[in-house]
C-alpha cells in the first residue's frame, strides 16, 4: 500500500519496496500537484496488486532513461511522440552520455554534452544510418526536452536533488523560414498538374488548412458531399484520424495505443508499417467547412474511384479511403512529396514542401476574414491561437506594402486618432475604392480586438 504525505507545498507518496539485496526499504516520491500524487499512488497500489511493481532505481543516465520511457513515456507520450523520442534517446543520449552517473551530471556536464553533440554526425531516426552532417541547434532542443523531463520524474522519484538541465544554456538556434506559394503561383501550378490525386491533396490542404497525415487518413464516411449539402453551403470534411507509417517495435511497446487501423505490410521484413491512428490532441479533431469548388471536385473524384472500385472486383482492398492507392492501399506521404517534387521540377515553380499549402492557406484564410484568429484556429487544429499567431501569420510582400499605407493612414495622416473612434465616413481617405474601404474596416476591427495584439507585433516585425 502507498500513501501520501505533504511536506510544505509538495506531497510525497510514500510507500515500501524490496531492494535488489532482499531487505525492505521505504521510497519517497515527491510531486508539487496533489492530482499527480493521487495518480501515482494508485499506480503503484494497482501494480503491487499485480505483481509488476518495480521501484526507481537507477545509478546512471542509461537506467533512469530506461525507467522514464517505462514508467511515464508508455503513457504520457502519443506514437508518434514516443517513437521520435525513444529514437533521440538512442541515437544521441546514451551513446554519448548514458553510462554517466547520475551524480556528475551538472549544468556544466550537460552544456558541454550540447556543445559535443553539435559536432555529433546525425542519424537518421528511421533506419539509424549516419546522414554525412552534423547534429542541428533545433535537434539539440529535442534532446534537452527530453533530459528536463527525465531530470524532473528522476527529482520526483528522489534520485537526484536537482534538475541539471533547468538553467542549462542551450546553442542559439534560428527557425528557418517556410517559403509558401502566392495565389497566382498555386493556380498556375493547379492548372499545369496532370496527377488528379496530386490536385485533390493539393486542394484539400489549401482549402480546408490539412496536415499530409489528416488528408491521407480521410475517409468517406466523414466527408459530407450531398448536393442538399452543397447547394445550403454546409458540404464539410470530419477530421478524427490521421494516416501515419510507424515504427513497428515502437506501436508494440504501446500496444497499438491510439490506433484504429493497422493495414497489411507488403513486405515481412519491413520494420515500420502504416496505421490509421487518433490525432495526438483533441483539438485536432474537427469539422471544416468546404468551398463549394473543391466539394464538387470530391464529388467527381469519388464517381471515378466508384468506377475503378467496380472494374476490379474483389482485386480492390477497400478501406474507404479517399486517397487512397491504385488498389485501395492507403497512399505513402513519400509518394504525394515525390509527385509534388516532379511538378516543380517540370514546370520551374519555387521549391516548397507540401506543408506549405497549410501555411499557405492559415496565411490566406487570416488576410481574407481580417485577422480572425479563432475561426482559423477552427480549421488548422491547433491547440492555441498563439500558435497560429507566432508560426503562421505570414505576409507576402504586397500585403506589407499596403498595411505600412493603412497604418499611415490610421496613425500619422489622422495625427495619433484612434480608429475604432473615426465615424465610419472617415475610416476612408477620399475617392477610396471599395477594396480600399472594406481594407481599412477590416484592419480597424483587427486594432480594435485585444487578442489581436500578438499579431499586430508580428506584423510590425515585417514593416
Amino acid at each position: 500500500m502507498a500513501s501520501i504525505v505533504k511536506r510544505n507545498n509538495r506531497y510525497c507518496v510514500v510507500y515500501t519496496y524490496k531492494h535488489t539485496n532482499g531487505t525492505l526499504k521505504q521510497k519517497w516520491e515527491t510531486f508539487t500537484d496533489l492530482a499527480d500524487a493521487k495518480n501515482r499512488k494508485k499506480e503503484v497500489e494497482y501494480k503491487e496488486s499485480v505483481g509488476t511493481f518495480v521501484a526507481p532505481q537507477c545509478r546512471t543516465l542509461k537506467d533512469l532513461l530506461k525507467e522514464y520511457v517505462t514508467l511515464y513515456g508508455r503513457t504520457k507520450w502519443a506514437l508518434s511522440t514516443y517513437q521520435s523520442n525513444t529514437a533521440l534517446i538512442s541515437n544521441y543520449i546514451e551513446p554519448l552520455i548514458g553510462s554517466m552517473k547520475l551524480q556528475d551530471l551538472t549544468t556544466r556536464v550537460i552544456e558541454g554534452y550540447y556543445q559535443r553533440l553539435l559536432k555529433y554526425e546525425a542519424v537518421d531516426p528511421m533506419c539509424g544510418k549516419r546522414q554525412h552532417q552534423y547534429v542541428s541547434p533545433g535537434t539539440v532542443r529535442s534532446v534537452h526536452k527530453i533530459l528536463r523531463s527525465a531530470f524532473e520524474q528522476a527529482v520526483k522519484w528522489e534520485l537526484m536533488e536537482k534538475n541539471p538541465c533547468i538553467y542549462a544554456t542551450l546553442p542559439k538556434y534560428t527557425a528557418k523560414k517556410r517559403d509558401i506559394w502566392t495565389a497566382e503561383t498555386l493556380f498556375h501550378a493547379l492548372e499545369v498538374c496532370d496527377d488528379p490525386r496530386l490536385r485533390l491533396c493539393i486542394n484539400l490542404s489549401f482549402s480546408c488548412s490539412l496536415r499530409l497525415g489528416e488528408l491521407l487518413g480521410l475517409t468517406w464516411d466523414c466527408v459530407d458531399i450531398t448536393p442538399e449539402s452543397i447547394d445550403a453551403g454546409r458540404a464539410s470534411i470530419y477530421i478524427n484520424k490521421e494516416l501515419q507509417r510507424v515504427d513497428v517495435a515502437s506501436l508494440d511497446a504501446l500496444e497499438n495505443k491510439n490506433v484504429i487501423t493497422r493495414f497489411p505490410s507488403l513486405n515481412s521484413r519491413c520494420t515500420t508499417v502504416q496505421v490509421l491512428k487518433s490525432p495526438k490532441t483533441d483539438s485536432s479533431i474537427r469539422t471544416i467547412f468546404l468551398p463549394k469548388t473543391v466539394a464538387e471536385m470530391l464529388m467527381k473524384y469519388k464517381a471515378e474511384q466508384d468506377m475503378t472500385k467496380e472494374a476490379l472486383g474483389a482485386e480492390y482492398t477497400d478501406y474507404n479511403l479517399v486517397v487512397a492507392g491504385p488498389l485501395g492501399m492507403p497512399t505513402e506521404q513519400s509518394t504525394i512529396n515525390g509527385a509534388l517534387k516532379r511538378l516543380i521540377e517540370k514546370n520551374n515553380l519555387p521549391k516548397v514542401v507540401f506543408h506549405s499549402f497549410r501555411h499557405s492557406s492559415i496565411t490566406y484564410k487570416l488576410k481574407l476574414n481580417g485577422g480572425d484568429i479563432k475561426a482559423v484556429q477552427g480549421d488548422s487544429g491547433h491547440a492555441q491561437a498563439s500558435m497560429v499567431t507566432e508560426q503562421y501569420a505570414h505576409i507576402l510582400d504586397d500585403d506589407r506594402r499596403l498595411n505600412a499605407q493603412r497604418f499611415d493612414d490610421f496613425f500619422y495622416q489622422h495625427h495619433g486618432a484612434e480608429p475604432e473612434a473615426l465615424p465610419r465616413a472617415e475610416q476612408s481617405t477620399p475617392k477610396a475604392s471599395p477594396v480600399d474601404t472594406d481594407a481599412a474596416a477590416a484592419l480597424a476591427k483587427l486594432l480594435a480586438d485585444p487578442s489581436m495584439a500578438t499579431l499586430i507585433k508580428n506584423l510590425a516585425k515585417n514593416l
